[in-house]
């Protein structure tokens, strides 16, 4: 999900140059475009060889869409209980992962929302990646019994409604914090989760 693109960074190296990496690629974007700016330019801002960047992310948009909470969002999902209708299971379940972010995750995530916003190949990436956080919801929720179609509508009709309220919320002057942002998001799926969230 594009929402949460934020990086688990480790410890090692790896991590470190990575998170360099992103940090730069990102100032790059938002100072020069994101068109205007080169892997080369990348690379070489961080002291590193364009063959380093792809060795940590296999294109230029990777940078902004990659997506690594999905596990954490399906098993969220998955976690609440069975007998909730299909959309409220998925809203709660986002709800929960959303609970995790503290202010780095959104003032990261508005940044790269915003620059991803302003591009038609990266808002057509961030179509690709909630597809792909709605195949892994079905994908946890099935083996449970949940009826796959009524779960990929609810993850569908959650993540629209999601993807919606965040490219406002990066686009426009500076509001609520993203917790609260996707909150409001839910709760407009979901009106029931506003009196016992």
């Amino acid at each position: 999900m594009l929402v949460t693109n934020i990086w688990r960074v480790s410890a090692d190296r790896s991590g470190s140059t990575r998170r360099r990496l992103a940090d730069v690629a990102l100032g790059l974007f938002e100072a020069n475009g994101y068109e205007r700016t080169t892997v080369n330019e990348i690379a070489a801002a961080c002291g590193v060889s364009h063959m380093t960047f792809f060795r940590h992310f296999p294109r230029k948009e990777s940078v902004l869409l990659e997506d690594p909470y999905d596990p954490a969002i399906a098993l969220a999902v998955r976690r609440q209980p069975a007998s909730l209708p299909a959309i409220e299971r998925v809203a709660r379940g986002l709800l929960a992962v959303s609970k995790t972010f503290d202010d780095a995750v959104g003032t990261d995530a508005r940044r790269r929302i915003a620059v991803a916003a302003g591009v038609p190949q990266l808002r057509a990436g961030m179509v690709e990646n909630s597809r792909a956080t709605e195949d892994s919801i079905v994908a946890a929720c099935v083996s449970d019994g949940s009826d796959p179609i009524e779960i990929r509508v609810a993850a569908a009709a959650c993540l629209a409604a999601l993807s919606t309220a965040l490219l406002h919320w990066a686009t426009t002057e500076p509001g609520p914090a993203l917790t609260e942002v996707v909150g409001s998001a839910l709760v407009t799926v979901v009106p029931t989760l506003e009196a016992g969230s």
